[in-house]
């Protein structure tokens, strides 16, 4: 019983919670957690009583607000240090990490309260392989002579941190093989400088990722002086230019990766080394550089499909052979036949050209160019009749000529749709791969897909609203009392029209877009507003189709006229679904 209250007074006096572990491997390797344990009982400073034989050192959910120099210097055995989840944590002062010799991996998390990294807080770390700062949104400055000789330095990432400008990393001097540099996710760096990376590594960098940062501009000479195989600047989403110097003093980039930015151009310096090119989401780049400058180039990962078409059976032009071609075994090295021997090679690319974004043709069969021009024809000529004919008796015009006025109106827009189609074919044909970007990406293009999208809604409503008003006339041939008024149609029609000029417009302000494939079809369903979007035309055609056939099946008894009005009314909104 007396064990058990001393146990308990021990628990209160507790103000700090240190968890020792033994390693299996040593006796003397130990690990270390601080951390407050209760609210009311707050560590605001590390303590001086740490044991040096600690190898691993967690500073956890502490109410420490600056982690001074010296704080763990001691700690001379020290191998991992993580400081984490600290809300009241401000600044990392200076040499605060300084001069621990075999300090070989430091993470900074969560600390959402911290705005500074001082002065030589990485210095003298000649084991040091791994840092990681990372969820700090408050963190807005480090220090220029932050990082200092941090020779074995393998990976270091920053990401999600309130950072204002780039970092300054010249003076890191590793010398680590395969070094990953991570700078992402840190909205408030609009510039990457001149120079940026000049000092990091004197070896070649596997990868430096600048993604989903609030990069706007890369600065002449930014990878002056820097080795690198994989540059990643996708999810830049402002990024708008890189100056085509930018690249100057660089070598051995392999790889780059600009999706999701908003790049026009690309830099000529570069394109020679490239093996792969990654530019998916990237609308803004409509023109890709001479396809001769790409001479190492085996996958790209583009925009539009038609770009891939320029990229089938691509001449290399080679200067000058390796003399090492006109050898006999040359062929059995695969790799090396194909880039230095081979003038033409086979280059993978996507998205690959298909039947909606075609290479040469946007009708690729003769017969259904023909039958598209007779369809637009008779659509234009036909439905222009039928509406000269209605409006030229507005006296007669009773609810079922007001009905067939906008049936034969929406007749009309399909027409005027398939005839703008049938020309733009026509007058890029068997080169239509030159005009695809300017043709979808442009006001023409929109206004086709808007006014077929327009049409077909709206022919839809109105043959729903013919069914439903000749129902409602059978049904009700003899009560005088509820028959329907013009004015009512013309209530109801005003609504078709609201619905119909919505529907068409949605992919215009980018849910969905009609600029995804030749005809001008809302068929973007990337993002899940779009799915939404199409899947609800599709269940609306779908609705109104049964619906027709539901309400001609009740009205069997009707006159021929009506029988033959049900039956197209059926087969145009089954029409819909294609």
């Amino acid at each position: 019983m007396m064990m058990m209250m001393m146990m308990m007074m021990m628990w209160r006096s507790v103000t700090v919670l240190m968890m020792i572990v033994v390693n299996n491997r040593s006796a003397a390797e130990t690990s270390l957690t601080i951390r407050t344990v209760r609210p009311c009982e707050r560590l605001t400073e590390i303590p001086s009583n740490i044991s040096s034989n600690t190898r691993c050192l967690e500073v956890k959910q502490t109410q420490i607000r600056v982690f001074p120099s010296g704080a763990v210097t001691s700690l001379q055995l020290l191998r991992k240090l993580t400081i984490l989840e600290n809300e009241m944590l401000e600044s990392i002062g200076e040499f605060a990490f300084a001069n621990l010799p075999r300090l070989s991996d430091i993470t900074i998390s969560e600390n959402i309260a911290l705005e500074s990294i001082g002065a030589y807080a990485f210095f003298n770390l000649p084991e040091l392989s791994e840092i990681t700062i990372t969820k700090s949104k408050h963190l807005t400055s480090i220090h220029p002579d932050a990082f200092r000789d941090i020779v074995k330095l393998q990976y270091l990432t920053i990401s999600n941190t309130g950072l204002l400008f780039f970092p300054d990393f010249t003076k890191i001097h590793s010398a680590a093989p395969d070094f990953l540099f991570g700078l992402q996710e840190n909205n408030h760096i609009a510039r990457v400088p001149s120079n940026a990376f000049r000092g990091l590594c004197t070896q070649t960098i596997m990868e430096i990722r600048l993604t989903r940062n609030g990069i706007k501009e890369v600065a002449s000479d930014a990878f002056n002086g820097t080795k690198m195989h994989r540059l990643s600047l996708g999810g830049n989403q402002q990024l708008t230019h890189i100056n085509p110097n930018a690249f100057v003093g660089s070598s051995e980039l392999v790889v780059l990766d600009i999706c999701h930015t908003n790049l026009s151009s690309l830099p000529d310096s570069i394109l020679g080394g490239l093996r792969t090119l990654i530019a998916e989401s990237t609308e803004q780049l409509k023109e890709l550089p001479s396809l001769h400058l790409f001479t190492k180039l085996h996958q790209a990962r583009l925009t539009y499909p038609s770009h891939c078409c320029a990229f089938q059976n691509i001449h290399r032009n080679r200067s000058r052979w390796n003399p090492l071609c006109s050898q006999p075994k040359a062929q059995d090295n695969f790799n090396f036949f194909r880039d230095h021997c081979l003038n033409s090679t086979s280059i993978t690319c996507s998205p690959m050209p298909d039947e909606f974004n075609p290479c040469e043709d946007i009708m690729s069969y003769v017969p259904l160019r023909v039958l598209i021009w007779i369809i637009s024809v008779l659509a234009l000529l036909g439905n222009g009749v039928v509406l000269l004919v209605l409006l030229g008796s507005i006296s007669k015009l009773t609810v079922p000529r007001f009905l067939m006025c906008h049936l034969a109106f929406a007749g009309l827009c399909m027409g005027v749709y398939l005839a703008v189609i049938a020309t733009v074919d026509m007058l890029t044909r068997g080169e239509y791969y030159n005009h695809a970007i300017d043709w979808q990406m442009g006001l023409g293009c929109r206004a086709a897909g808007f006014i077929t999208v327009f049409a077909s809604e709206l022919s839809v409503f109105t043959l729903t609203a013919i069914t439903l008003e000749h129902w409602h006339t059978i049904t009700n041939a003899l009560r005088l009392d509820r028959k329907i008024r013009l004015r009512h149609t013309c209530i109801v029609m005003t609504a078709g029209w609201i619905f119909s000029s919505l529907a068409a417009l949605l992919p215009t302000v980018r849910v969905s877009s009609y600029s995804k494939v030749s005809i001008c079809l809302p068929m973007d369903v990337e993002s899940p507003e779009a799915q939404v979007y199409v899947v609800s035309l599709l269940h609306q055609c779908v609705t109104s189709t049964l619906s027709t056939m539901a309400i001609r099946a009740q009205t069997k008894t009707t006159a021929y006229f009506d029988q033959n009005l049900g039956q197209v009314t059926v087969l145009d909104n089954s029409l819909c679904l294609f």
